[in-house]
């Protein structure tokens, strides 16, 4: 790992973990089937699992050598679960890996019966360069292809739209970093929200 994943990793990824997981767990109903996908080594996961009684399973295209969670390969594009087959598909941080994130969005309406989503907005100032430091900072030591594709908000509302998803929670104060670095990294960049398919 490089010095900067080091520092990454004893300086923000706990804390950031941890949070995540806290905001997460308040979204996901008791023992209800998730899926996570682009689940990493699953650590936020096994947090969620611990707190609420969920049953999460993972899939991602680059399999770590070891996971908290039982993971699967896929293809990046068709999540391999049938229609209406999970309570809640997860997405943390994947939607801006990809370079149409309504291809994923329209395969986790079909596979779940609600969409939570943790991602960025490409909103304020220098907003997509200070996204894209925070991307390589966090992602680049694990060979995670970085297309740095960041929506605004009224991308984010557009592709929900068109994918047939109504948002019934949209949170942008996640309180993710400690001061200083919340001054710089957080600033309305980061949001959680939970959606149900329309019909």
């Amino acid at each position: 790992m490089s010095v900067i994943g080091s520092l990454h990793t004893n300086l923000v990824f706990g804390r950031r973990t941890r949070i995540l997981a806290h905001h997460l767990c308040q979204l996901i109903p008791s023992g209800a089937r998730v899926l996570d996908v682009g689940c990493g080594d699953g650590l936020i996961d096994r947090m969620i699992m611990d707190q609420t009684g969920a049953s999460i399973e993972g899939i991602d295209t680059l399999i770590r050598p070891s996971t908290h969670i039982p993971v699967r390969a896929f293809s990046g594009s068709v999540i391999p679960y049938a229609d209406r087959s999970v309570d809640v598909v997860m997405f943390v941080d994947v939607l801006h890996h990809t370079s149409n994130p309504k291809i994923l969005l329209a395969e986790a309406v079909r596979v779940g019966r609600s969409v939570l989503i943790k991602d960025h907005l490409r909103e304020g100032f220098l907003a997509n360069e200070t996204l894209r430091l925070m991307d390589w900072i966090g992602n680049a030591h694990h060979n995670v292809v970085l297309p740095y594709n960041y929506l605004s908000n009224a991308e984010w509302n557009a592709a929900f739209g068109d994918i047939g998803l109504q948002v019934s929670r949209f949170d942008t104060k996640l309180h993710l970093y400690p001061a200083p670095f919340s001054w710089i990294f957080e600033r309305g960049l980061h949001f959680i929200a939970f959606c149900t398919p329309v019909g």
